[in-house]
């Protein structure tokens, strides 16, 4: 499963395909650029107490008496809402994720899709399986340290204690060379015994020269980290989703058009959009006026340590879970299948920009409402209908168009990607029931060592399936083991709350949502079928769809009254508008 969504961007888009701290799920603090709490779930993802029952959930002595804690909703599945503004702010600060997500997705396509016209896919296979190798060695290059960054900075300056939090980011980033320098040289050294285990002796050159990146990674990490920890969210946005993939993309170009260096030419590219993104990163840092003055009091390196070790080995499970497709498929088959596997998942991967956008804030909404099962259940059930009201067509667009966007986008060798682009999206899509891939839902109810067992069941799933499916079955084998390894997860997460909360999805106004989806669905396979053009398929497969799931949602009444209330509230005047008149005609 090839870079899983994130709070932040857990599916796979970075500014491409290289690894980034944004690629993994995350088990280090939150994802949307909050400082991390000063809690000790926070480390696995919990982000509050473990519940006991008997060792995982809360005694129902510790709840009030008058809180319900099953979430028991009736035959309806709905209840009265027990806080207007809950539904509101979900709705709001996803329009606002959404956004982000969708520019670096933006950047990414336009740095993949540039890549796969000028060079082979074999080319882009060697740069997909290096960078995987890379993401696994960044565990060790940063070793969680970046995140002491934005754990004590906040704490300090809470405490007018400016000295101390820019000794300590000085601490940080010094240890960082270290960690990363060593790792640097580790996997130069090792870079023909990596290409011979994979069979790929084009790869020892690439990682040589990848093996510079990883000081640069965790410089940029750092910086992040930094802008996290001062609240200075706006620089992330610049250096990481403007300027970084804006000068990878340009770079790449002009290196591979006017000096055709083929894979040397990729790897500059990315290089040199780390060296400009941390340079001005590093100018932005340097001018923050809320690290200077105090005297400068260090930390002793055993906390930073001792808070930072932890989280990478946290980390471990989901960097290997993030990249461990790409490395079965080059051990089994050749580079080509690797890029080639890649531009399949990417383009499913947009199936979970929704729920990337909603992740960020469902969780801490979860988290404040944890023991009152109605609440939970209510929200549950009101993210999922959004989240695979907003996917489901998404969804038919890419499975029924997979063969024409690939060839368009990508070149018509990439088509042989379609049915992993299908295997992905059942997966994703069983996965976003029992709470999305991440575990969202069971992070903000405390269940962070259920979190954990589900990761292990999705990546020991995912291992097993793929290593069982790839060598018969070529990459359309690694889709379907990512595919069984997500249903297996998702269920389990779904058994796991209704077994500890008594709480499930599933609702009269969902299935109304996914009987609007069936005619969109019939109606976008008859355009494919029928349809003799690729271009035109490519413009009028997602109208006509849309069109129908539109239409057809009005007839079966899948607007309701609780999402008038919100468009009103949040939405611009225009949509909100056209969705009371589309409730109104129901």
């Amino acid at each position: 499963m090839s870079d899983p969504p994130a709070g932040e961007d857990r599916t796979g888009g970075n500014d491409g395909d290289g690894p980034d701290e944004r690629d993994t799920v995350r088990a280090d603090g939150p994802s949307d650029g909050t400082p991390a709490r000063d809690d000790p779930a926070a480390a696995d993802g919990g982000g509050n107490p473990e519940l006991d029952h008997p060792s995982m959930t809360e005694p129902e002595s510790a709840l009030p008496d008058d809180v319900p804690t099953t979430g028991d909703l009736g035959a309806e599945g709905r209840t009265e809402s027990l806080d207007p503004s809950a539904e509101e702010t979900m709705a709001s600060q996803s329009g606002i994720t959404f956004g982000g997500s969708l520019i670096s997705k933006a950047f990414g396509f336009l740095i993949v899709a540039l890549i796969t016209r000028l060079v082979s896919p074999g080319v882009y296979g060697l740069f997909v399986l290096a960078t995987a190798v890379l993401h696994l060695m960044q565990i060790f290059a940063s070793a969680g340290l970046h995140r002491a960054i934005d754990y004590f900075v906040p704490q300090y300056l809470d405490a007018d204690e400016p000295g101390k939090a820019r000794a300590v980011t000085l601490q940080v980033f010094g240890l960082l060379l270290v960690t990363s320098g060593t790792t640097a040289l580790a996997l130069y050294l090792s870079a023909d015994r990596l290409a011979l285990f994979f069979g790929e002796p084009g790869l020892a050159t690439a990682l040589r020269y990848l093996a510079l990146a990883l000081p640069l990674l965790a410089m940029f990490n750092g910086l992040m980290a930094s802008y996290s920890g001062l609240k200075r969210l706006k620089y992330r946005v610049y250096v990481r989703d403007v300027t970084r993939p804006t000068v990878r993309l340009f770079a790449t170009a002009g290196l591979l058009v006017a000096t055709g260096l083929g894979l040397l030419g990729v790897i500059g590219g990315y290089l040199v959009g780390l060296v400009i993104a941390i340079s001005l990163g590093g100018v932005i840092l340097l001018r923050q006026e809320a690290l200077r003055g105090g005297q400068l009091s260090l930390t002793p390196f055993r906390e930073i340590l001792w808070y930072g070790l932890p989280l990478a080995l946290a980390g471990v499970i989901f960097v290997v879970m993030g990249q461990v497709d790409n490395l079965i498929v080059g051990f089994f088959l050749e580079s080509d299948d690797v890029g080639i596997y890649r531009v399949g998942y990417m383009l499913a991967g947009n199936l979970l920009i929704f729920f990337s956008s909603l992740a960020p804030i469902f969780k801490p909404l979860i988290a404040e409402e944890r023991k009152n099962g109605d609440a939970v259940a209510q929200r549950y059930r009101t993210a999922t209908r959004w989240v695979l009201g907003l996917s489901l067509p998404v969804a038919a667009i890419l499975v029924l168009g997979a063969e024409v966007y690939l060839s368009i986008v990508f070149t018509p060798q990439y088509t042989v990607a379609s049915g992993v682009v299908l295997a992905l999206v059942v997966g994703y899509i069983a996965s976003i029931l029992g709470g999305g891939p991440d575990g969202a839902l069971l992070q903000g109810l405390g269940y962070s060592r259920l979190v954990f067992l589900n990761s292990a069941i999705l990546l020991a799933g995912n291992v097993f399936f793929t290593a069982l499916l790839v060598p018969q079955y070529g990459i359309l084998g690694a889709g379907l083991g990512t595919m069984a390894a997500l249903t297996l997860s998702g269920a389990a997460a779904l058994m796991e709350v209704y077994y500890y909360r008594r709480i499930h999805p599933f609702s009269w106004a969902l299935g109304r949502v996914v009987l609007a989806w069936l005619p969109a669905l019939a109606a976008g396979w008859l355009v494919v079928a029928i349809v003799p053009d690729q271009l035109l398929i490519a413009v009028v497969l997602p109208v006509v769809v849309l069109g129908v799931y539109v239409a057809a949602g009005r007839a079966v009444g899948a607007v309701t009254p609780e999402d008038v209330r919100i468009a009103e509230a949040v939405a611009p005047d225009g949509i909100a508008d056209r969705i009371r008149r589309a409730a109104d005609e129901e």
